[in-house]
């Protein structure tokens, strides 16, 4: 094997390869037009799209120019999700708006206004596009169970119809790959397991059959990228064998498909992903292999791609570590693009190589909803600025980057602080890489203090939580390595002066290293983190006990694991609410109760001797998938529980909340299942008085009022995710102002307030 820092590669690809929609939001879709090199953002829904415009000025790649077809942010329509291009025009879908742009560039000039060509309405028209000399390709795999539309270059007018062929569910035409003569079009499987690729030839969209193999395992992700030369096929595999991954290779001739020897890495290690991207022509294969080296990243070159007798591997020496180059492939004559999509948390970047040098990495600014100040937003005739709602308020709102979040980061749990002595409410804020602070004492007005970094050391995480007890916060992640309790002395934020201050934690607790939550019950001084793994005392993923006597020096107490319940029997828990229970069951009243949600239950247990817990029952319920978390009612008679999988499991019709009724703490009883309207995941839920308030994920944060505790009946929402795909993950409704703080996970800190009235007669 010949490693190199850099190839050339005299050629033009005339195939696409596709990328699967994630949290990255650029370097997914490249192409290259001429002289410049053109990027997309892959996974935008919250924004109006760009496609980014690259040059080379005196040997350095730089961004020159922005496409854009409105400049209206608040508007997002997909653009530049897919792109194709050649020397004089760019094809860019724009899928949420059921769209495609067609922009000229003769010589180099500057782009023309676009033609927008329009496909049917919800059918995510420019899904995936492709052109040659005499064709534009859009498909809508949206469209039933799938449409690819092939337009002349010459009227784009009239197109041919290509219909998903019989026995495929769904997504025919989110991918699309063609050399000219040869179209390949892939309908992706479910999460990741084996897909269906079809294909025609391009002169009469005659069907030239399937291409299959035998034997797939399941989560293969076959189908995942395509290329198509010179009648020969290659299908990327990236979960193929433990994710190692492969390109599985077929011939046409004589009218059909010859499946060949299947191409797998040289260096086949887990997770390298080979076969997430694939381009072709006459002189090499190309293949991403995003995984390779610790998520580095690789790009392998094959010369002689059925017996691999010439091979080369190249990285990227300015993408950094985690990069996952290789996640997309553009070259034309000796310009090389390689997506780096795990660069900035995901937000990903383009690493750009010409005349056989590496000459860096580019990427775009970071983005998002610009912040609402100044005034409360009433919701009005179901709206609030653009969100849709009904009896909630926007107070205001800061968008991850005015919160201390750089390029990539998002937001996750949410708790709150009133300092004791200045009356001041704090909003404090998980990031992926830390947790932010900000002031509320003028909510109309926030005001960002602070940042806490993540431990040192740690890797980035999307599952941050936190508590506070006595004027301490103790912070948590989970698949963040040796994290560890950060424990911050929330008195240090008065030291704020109007410059936002980098804090040092007060003390490291270092008996855990990740831990998906941690409870406190301030009544009796006592935390327990959940969900603990990777290294410490994990407590089988139950209960770590720590005595807060003194808070800024918490000790270890012991374990407790309720071990009949979790997915392997360990006492695993989720997450969980400890009191001292003042409930109706007599028998308990007094004692220090902890509600567990379990993964596959609902776990009691009594926690008053921290030398002798008990478990005092445990009850599952129909339709389990995830026990996520859950809530007593004030009176400690009823415990309302989410279950995180059984809505995309389609284990039930609509977001269910589940409502147990433990007066008998011995003997809990499922007493009613509540489903909404919404089909969203149900993630957070808190309650306060005879109001639950829930942060669910495409449906946004809701309010129910619970005065009659077995029939839920929602009267309020405020959806902070006006595009597809966007979430809220928690809230935090405690503060004695009646501001409700809630985190939407790709863009901030929303500040609400709950404006609804009693619908229940």
């Amino acid at each position: 094997m010949n490693r190199t820092k850099a190839l050339s590669f005299p050629f033009a690809v005339a195939a696409l390869f596709a990328v699967p929609l994630a949290a990255q939001q650029f370097g997914g879709p490249i192409a290259v037009s001429g002289d410049q090199i053109l990027v997309g953002e892959a996974g935008n829904q919250t924004l109006s799209g760009i496609v980014y415009v690259f040059g080379d000025t005196n040997g350095t790649w730089s961004e020159i120019d922005q496409i854009r077809v409105t400049d209206v942010a608040r508007s997002p329509d997909g653009f530049g999700r897919s792109i194709a291009a050649d020397g004089t025009t760019l094809l860019a879908g724009a899928p949420l708006e059921s769209a495609a742009y067609v922009f000229e560039r003769p010589g180099a000039g500057a782009w023309s206004e676009p033609t927008r060509v329009v496909g049917p309405a919800d059918g995510g028209f420019g899904s995936a596009v492709a052109m040659t000399e005499q064709f534009m390709i859009i498909s809508a795999p949206s469209e039933g169970a799938g449409v690819v539309y092939v337009y002349d270059r010459s009227s784009l007018q009239s197109p041919v119809r290509v219909d998903a062929p019989a026995g495929v569910d769904g997504a025919f035409g989110a991918l699309l790959a063609t050399d000219g003569a040869h179209l390949l079009v892939g309908a992706p499987g479910p999460r990741a397991a084996a897909g269906s690729v079809h294909a025609y030839t391009l002169d009469g969209l005659e069907p030239l059959g399937q291409l299959a193999t035998d034997d797939l395992p399941e989560r293969s992700a076959f189908g995942s990228a395509l290329a198509v030369h010179g009648g020969t096929a290659y299908v990327g595999a990236p979960g193929f064998d433990n994710r190692v991954g492969a390109v599985f290779v077929f011939e046409f001739a004589e009218g059909g498909w010859t499946e060949g020897a299947p191409l797998r890495p040289v260096i086949a290690a887990p997770n390298t992903q080979f076969g997430t991207s694939v381009t072709a022509n006459d002189d090499a294969l190309l293949v991403g292999a995003p995984g390779a080296s610790g998520g580095a990243g690789a790009l392998y070159r094959l010369s002689d791609a059925q017996g691999m007798t010439q091979v080369s591997m190249m990285g990227s020496e300015t993408a950094g570590d985690g990069a996952g180059f290789g996640g997309s492939i553009t070259a034309v004559g000796d310009v090389l693009a390689v997506g780096a999509l795990g660069v900035d948390e995901r937000a990903g970047a383009a690493v750009i190589f010409a005349g056989g040098t590496e000459r860096g990495t580019v990427i775009n600014e970071a983005r998002g909803f610009p912040s609402i100040t100044g005034d409360e937003v009433e919701c009005a005739e179901g709206r609030a600025d653009v969100f849709e709602c009904e009896s909630v308020n926007i107070v205001s709102f800061l968008p991850i980057n005015e919160i201390g979040g750089a390029r990539g980061t998002r937001v996750n749990d949410i708790w709150g602080w009133a300092d004791p002595e200045t009356g001041i409410e704090y909003a404090i804020v998980g990031r992926t890489n830390g947790t932010s602070f900000v002031d509320l004492s003028n909510p109309s007005n926030p005001v960002y203090v602070g940042d806490l970094p993540k431990t040192p050391g740690s890797r980035s995480a999307i599952w941050r939580d936190m508590k506070v007890y006595s004027d301490h916060v103790y912070i948590v992640a989970d698949g963040a390595g040796a994290h560890g309790v950060q424990v911050f002395d929330l008195k240090e934020l008065r030291r704020f002066e109007g410059e936002p201050i980098t804090f040092d934690e007060t003390f490291h607790y270092d008996g855990i290293h990740s831990a998906h939550n941690i409870v406190i019950n301030e009544d009796t001084g006592f935390a327990y983190t959940v969900g603990n793994s990777a290294g410490g005392e994990t407590c089988g993923g139950g209960f770590h006990m720590l005595n807060l006597e003194d808070p800024s020096r918490p000790t270890f107490n012991g374990c407790f694991a309720d071990t009949n319940t979790g997915r392997r029997l360990t006492g695993y828990s989720h997450d969980a609410q400890c009191v001292v229970y003042h409930g109706p069951d007599s028998e308990h009243v007094g004692k220090e109760i902890c509600l567990g949600s379990n993964e596959t239950a609902l776990s009691i247990s009594d926690m008053t001797d921290k030398s002798a817990p008990l478990a005092l029952s445990s009850a599952s319920y129909p339709n389990v998938a995830y026990a996520h978390q859950g809530w007593l009612t004030e009176d400690h008679r009823y415990f309302y529980m989410n279950d995180e999988g059984d809505e995309p499991g389609g284990l039930v019709e609509g977001t269910r909340t589940l409502v147990w009724d433990v007066q008998d703490l011995d003997d809990p009883i499922l007493v009613y299942e509540y489903i909404a309207e919404t089909s969203a995941t149900d993630h957070n839920l808190y309650i306060v008085g005879d109001r639950m308030y829930q942060s669910n994920y495409d449906a946004g944060f809701r309010v129910l009022d619970i005065s009659q505790p077995e029939r839920p009946v929602e009267i309020g929402y405020f959806d902070t995710s006006p595009y597809q795909g966007g979430a809220s993950w928690s809230n935090y409704p405690y503060f004695e102002s009646g501001l409700i703080a809630v985190t939407g996970t790709g863009d901030g800190l929303f500040i609400l307030k709950d404006v609804s009235k009693r619908l229940i007669s």
